[in-house]
């Protein structure tokens, strides 16, 4: 299993922060976030594989997606990293603390647990294959194709984010095959990844979400026994999107927490 090299935006000076994001997400979902944060410090913002630009590749593991992060971490050549991950994101972002720990100064997961969930990406996946890519004139026509399944519009803007311009046809910018394919293990945690991760650790949730509960501390303490927990009231899953003020202060005080 080999490694794909991850496209970054790269910004400030300092120790490195990489932000990592979400299923279906990309770097740009956090580009408001990294240019504040970066007046302070160094903030990198990564594509996962199968998103935004980043290359295709056939698996969609946590255990390939953490050999990503180790390589791009290690090609800065500036030591470990703090690694703060949201959802999928933050499981890669565990799996990497857990499988090469010297590569993570501090961990902060943002509203993701290291357990399975059986939440349904299904319709997400079913809505975009629902658009015919090679009928639209612009991207916004493509929303409309896209109501019969999802009926939730912020979910269907997000979800239109991944609309790009390839060879000068409109495209989608995220392996729908792979992570269809791959939504098990995404859905999922694996285990025996190596010892539990000693380093600083935060666990951050949206107060009105139900990804972290109180029944998965004991998971999280297990895999990561130096976490604190915190949470963002009036937030959903989606925190950074909803309470940006809120998690760019928290990113601000764990960093200064780690160095």
């Amino acid at each position: 299993m080999s490694a794909v090299s991850l496209v970054t935006n790269d910004l400030g000076d300092g120790p490195p922060t990489l932000i990592l994001h979400g299923l279906f997400g990309r770097r740009r979902n956090w580009q408001a976030i990294q240019k504040r944060l970066a007046d302070d410090t160094r903030i990198i913002t990564a594509d996962l594989r199968n998103h935004g630009d980043s290359p295709w590749d056939d698996t969609m593991t946590y255990e390939a997606m953490a050999k990503d992060i180790a390589a791009l971490i290690k090609s800065l050549d500036t030591g470990p990293a703090v690694v703060v991950g949201h959802s999928m994101g933050g499981k890669a972002a565990m799996a990497l603390a857990l499988s090469e720990p010297d590569l993570v100064s501090g961990l902060m997961l943002v509203d993701i647990a290291p357990v399975p969930y059986d939440h349904e990406y299904g319709p997400y996946i079913e809505a975009m294959r629902c658009v015919p890519l090679d009928k639209l004139s612009r991207r916004s026509d493509a929303e409309g194709y896209m109501e019969t399944v999802i009926s939730d519009r912020s979910i269907r803007a997000f979800l239109l984010q991944n609309l790009g311009q390839e060879n000068g046809k409109i495209a989608w910018q995220v392996n729908l095959d792979a992570i269809e394919n791959g939504l098990p293990d995404i859905l999922d945690f694996p285990g025996a990844l190596g010892d539990p991760y000693e380093g600083p650790t935060l666990m951050l949730r949206g107060g009105n979400s139900d990804f972290v509960l109180d029944e998965h501390h004991a998971a999280i303490e297990a895999l990561f026994p130096m976490v604190t927990h915190d949470f963002v009231e009036n937030a959903g899953h989606w925190i950074h999107a909803e309470k940006p003020a809120e998690v760019i202060d928290q990113i601000k005080s764990f960093i200064d927490s780690v160095h």
